[in-house]
């Protein structure tokens, strides 16, 4: 029988140096966060004085379908882009109610609080990459990460209430905005 390899998480630490300096670390539903100076990602020697360590595993789309990961490629611009000194960090934890429902239960509460289409709606501006986290026994489920340039923040903004107002946002149980400027060396 052949192995599987080990699933490789990324980390994101609370650190007194890394990649990204914290602007604000702000509790939108639950507990937070300890206060942190910088985020290190991926970086173990930055991490070692860290807050809080969150880790995470990029996977595949779990609730998009073939069209909607096609619609998707078509129009968010990649990660690490020069113009995108501005991030956000959003891990989130769902209720236990979220889990108890089937797939397709929670699928049918992705589309109706319109989730894609919302998020499709601030593209290219806004580039995003989710990591997982539930089956790796982390604090959180989801852990959001987010880019974009300054003149792109507002926009941000105005995005996360909308998606907040979604009824998938009623089984969120804890969530953290940690907001980021890129350190410039």
């Amino acid at each position: 029988m052949m192995e599987r390899p080990a699933i490789a998480l990324s980390r994101f630490a609370g650190a007194d140096a890394g990649q990204w300096q914290i602007t604000s670390i702000d509790e939108f539903r639950g507990a937070g966060l300890p206060a942190a100076r910088f985020l290190a990602i991926d970086d173990d020697a930055s991490a070692g004085n860290a807050a809080w360590t969150l880790r995470g595993a990029s996977s595949n789309l779990r609730y998009t379908t073939a069209s909607e990961r096609a619609t998707l490629q078509a129009r968010q611009e990649g990660l690490g882009r020069p113009a995108a000194t501005r991030a956000a960090l959003i891990p989130i934890r769902k209720t236990a109610e979220w889990w108890a429902m089937a797939q397709d239960e929670r699928r049918a509460v992705y589309e109706r609080g319109s989730h894609l289409p919302i998020g499709l709606d601030y593209l290219p501006g806004v580039a995003r990459k989710l990591y997982h986290s539930r089956d790796h026994g982390e604090p959180f489920d989801f852990l959001t990460w987010f880019e974009f340039a300054p003149d792109q923040e507002a926009a941000f903004d105005h995005m996360l209430v909308r998606l907040r107002a979604c009824a998938e946002w009623d089984y969120v149980d804890r969530e953290v905005d940690i907001r980021l400027t890129r350190v410039m060396r």
